[in-house]
């Protein structure tokens, strides 16, 4: 019986101390709270305009596998709370918005910085705290509660982030009498070895501005459900921003 009760002890140890030690219980402490970022890569910084030329038109796409990221109609109650027109027609507009989001990615940050062991290394440890204690069958039980503890403990935590990638044009339309000449270059492959390749030169009335911006949400077993509308947020007060 005092055996018995020794043993419940040594496990009881075991388990507090792979707890306190492992790097999964540190991880779900610094990452209790959802964190998102919204960064662009590259500034854009359009002229001042008039009254009657602040016409937006809206070209929103989609092609990522989260079809659910919906973001024409908060962009353009966003645009529209600036004091600009959304209009239907693309020549009646000053700026076009053209955007994509490219894709929606999910990615483990303890295996993405090179823990893919993890769940052995908590196995190791709580096996080695385990085996410190008792002697005999004792000594062999508590080393293989150890183990079973470190790993139970690992895998119940992620370090999961959502990466939003988008991309983004802004055209807009050029003073009058000012000419702007556009060149496309495009390589064409022919078979397996061959390639051709075009060019194109015309003369255009828009200025047009790319970037790409990359959305973060970040949080111990995170859940796409729990970082859409965050990422969406973030990306919204991005593209209505620029204006």
């Amino acid at each position: 019986m005092v055996r018995s009760k020794g043993l419940i002890t040594i496990i009881f140890l075991s388990l507090l101390l792979v707890l306190t030690g492992c790097s999964a219980l540190s991880t779900s402490v610094k990452k209790k709270d959802l964190a998102v970022e919204t960064k662009m890569s590259s500034t854009i910084v359009l002229d001042p305009v008039t009254k009657e030329k602040r016409t937006v038109f809206l070209q929103l796409r989609n092609t990522s596998d989260k079809q659910s990221l919906d973001y024409q109609t908060p962009v353009a109650e966003a645009i529209k709370a600036k004091g600009y027109t959304i209009v239907e027609d693309p020549e009646k507009a000053h700026f076009w918005i053209q955007a994509n989001i490219l894709q929606v990615g999910k990615s483990d940050l303890r295996t993405i910085n090179g823990k893919t062991d993890q769940g052995y290394g908590a196995a190791i440890q709580g096996a080695k705290i385990g085996s410190l204690f008792g002697d005999g069958d004792g000594a062999i039980a508590a080393t293989v509660v150890g183990g079973l503890i470190g790993i139970i403990t690992d895998a119940m935590v992620d370090d999961i982030v959502y990466v939003m990638i988008t991309d983004l044009q802004i055209s807009e339309k050029a003073k009058l009498g000012v000419d702007i000449t556009e060149t496309n270059d495009a390589t064409l492959k022919q078979g397996d070895s061959g390639k051709q390749t075009q060019e194109s030169v015309e003369i255009v009335d828009r200025k047009k501005y790319q970037t790409r911006i990359t959305s973060t949400a970040n949080q111990v077993n995170l859940t796409f459900e729990e970082a859409e509308q965050q990422l969406l947020e973030g990306l919204i007060q991005s593209m209505s921003g620029i204006l």
